[in-house]
């Protein structure tokens, strides 16, 4: 009686919403359907626009600002929030049935919202499913694995497993509020990604809701399959409900440090050699560099540039020295700047939380309030120092755009990976990737285009100096602007930015995709699109 009187509620309500009867009924057989299939009384597990509690869930884990206030952004038409894995196989098959699509949220860092909004047509109707109810984390101690939900936080993640065993760890990315379920399917960068891979490298199975429903693993889903859903995206090919994988050794003593230089202090040079050594320094060790502009009363035009330089080492900070000492004397590094700590703490000092308690890496509120744009490009061969300073110059001019360079190092074992073992190509032949990212606190449209706008001329400026033929970019680091300048590209299918993010991998995906979802249901800007329509 309960859930008659709920769907009938519902149902009135998306009537007095919703443009069209035809898409009332829709989301009303959509709500019948799932409750017949999951038996659930739950009035939470389904939100409409107009139902308590829409809002919140929808913006519980959006961490860019700039979809919430842009007048062009869709919002769902529902948002499913699963408990279990037979509500995500409902959600599915029936949004497939009633004529929606689907898009699967983990931790809502999505670069440029894909999965919870949508710049489409006025038809594009689409159910969210969010997953943050689905993290559990089970690790296998003495098997060294683990399988992890696709809605649990790498902070959970990293928590539980030093919680197991204090020298255990995994190597993925250094935000703790990252959902697995996102980060894990395009690939995965971190700090320890020069000794160990990424994190898709070491997923050795899943389970994944296809097209039709099933709940797949590796052995059901097939090789092709499993090789699509670790660094390709695997929003384009289903929704990953969990992830078994392979855990890694640290020691119990790690060493960190944060050494910053100017120009005055020789930051130019600086960055020349980290270009040349970075890639080829001790897999123990890595080391990346911040660059931004900063305000300086002492500098010419009262502008420099800031270069930090932070690191970490699996080991204690005597042996540290001595790599240093050998490998980058340059840099002045010296036993002061030395951070010993264990690996759960490390997690906490680069997430910018140093000497915080390691329960905060189990919070799963938002970690910034801010909007944001970023870029990535791939560095093959070493910038001058004429180049750099060309760099700086630009950076340095404007004084009202706070972007942050981000250079990763790559090498060690980055480089002994196939181009083609995931999807994920940037291997061997990569000094450095770089992420350039942008934060702003304003909420109005005029400031979000002129901070998208100088982004695009930073973009456009460093063309000479990064990679080419395809200009290649990652995709954990989504750019809705690669490909829409090029006249001569069909953007909408995807041959530009497939190619920067997948170079030859692409047409690998294209062909998963066709073989598992030709009629292209899972889809957004940018996903994969089925072979048969490149």
């Amino acid at each position: 009686m309960a859930l008659t009187i709920l769907i009938a509620i519902l149902s009135l309500l998306l009537t007095s919403s919703s443009p069209t009867s035809s898409l009332n009924r829709a989301h009303e057989s959509f709500m019948r359907c799932f409750h017949d299939r999951t038996s659930s009384t739950s009035s939470q597990l389904i939100y409409t626009p107009k139902t308590a509690g829409y809002n919140s869930i929808l913006n519980s884990s959006i961490q860019n600002n700039r979809f919430l206030f842009s007048p062009t952004s869709k919002k769902p038409a529902l948002i499913v929030t699963p408990t279990a894995e037979s509500h995500v196989q409902a959600a599915v098959i029936c949004s497939r049935k009633h004529g929606l699509h689907v898009r699967a949220r983990s931790g809502g860092h999505d670069y440029e919202g894909m999965s919870y909004i949508s710049e489409g047509r006025g038809d594009d109707q689409f159910i969210a499913v969010d997953l943050s109810n689905l993290r559990s984390i089970a690790v296998d101690a003495e098997q060294g694995t683990a399988w992890v939900q696709a809605g649990a936080t790498l902070g959970e993640l990293y928590y539980t497993i030093a919680a197991k065993n204090r020298t255990t760890a995994f190597s993925a990315g250094t935000c703790p509020t990252v959902g697995v379920g996102g980060h894990f399917s395009g690939g995965g960068i971190g700090v320890l990604s020069r000794k160990y891979g990424l994190a898709a490298d070491s997923v050795v199975d899943a389970k994944v809701v296809d097209v039709n429903g099933r709940l797949l693993n590796r052995e059901c889903m097939g090789e092709d399959y499993f090789w699509a859903v670790r660094g390709g995206g695997a929003a384009s090919f289903g929704i990953v409900v969990s992830f078994k994988i392979k855990l890694v050794a640290v020691p119990p003593i790690v060493t960190a440090f944060n050494v910053i230089r100017t120009l005055k202090e020789g930051a130019t040079e600086l960055v020349g050699k980290w270009q040349r050594i970075g890639p080829n320094l001790d897999e123990d060790l890595y080391v990346r560099i911040d660059v931004q502009a900063i305000n300086d009363s002492n500098a010419k035009g009262n502008r420099s540039i800031e270069a930090a330089f932070s690191s970490l080492y699996l080991g204690r900070c005597k042996e540290l020295i001595a790599v240093m000492e050998r490998s980058f004397p340059e840099l002045g590094f010296e036993a002061k700047d030395c951070n010993e700590m264990s690996w759960l703490e490390s997690v906490l000092y680069f997430s910018g939380y140093s000497g915080k308690p390691t329960e905060m890496l189990m919070n799963r509120t938002r970690q910034f309030d801010i909007s944001f744009k970023a870029k990535s490009d791939f560095v093959e061969e070493a910038v001058s120092e004429e180049g750099l300073e060309e760099i700086w110059r630009f950076l340095m001019e404007a004084r009202d755009q706070p972007v942050t360079l981000i250079m990763e190092p790559f090498g060690g074992i980055m480089s002994e990976i196939s181009e083609s073992a995931i999807p994920f190509p940037h291997r061997k032949g990569n000094l450095y990737m770089i992420q350039y990212i942008m934060p702003w606190l304003e909420t109005d449209l005029k400031t979000t285009e002129r901070h998208l706008s100088w982004m695009r001329k930073l973009y456009d400026f460093m063309t000479p100096y990064v990679s080419k033929n395809p200009r290649a970019a990652y995709v954990n680091y989504k750019d809705i602007d690669l490909g829409m300048n090029d006249e001569h590209a069909s953007y909408s299918k995807g041959r530009v930015w497939g190619l920067k993010y997948f170079k030859n991998n692409f047409k690998r995906l294209s062909y998963v995709k066709n073989k598992v979802d030709p009629d292209n249901f899972f889809k957004n800007k940018q996903s994969i699109p089925p072979l048969r329509l490149l």
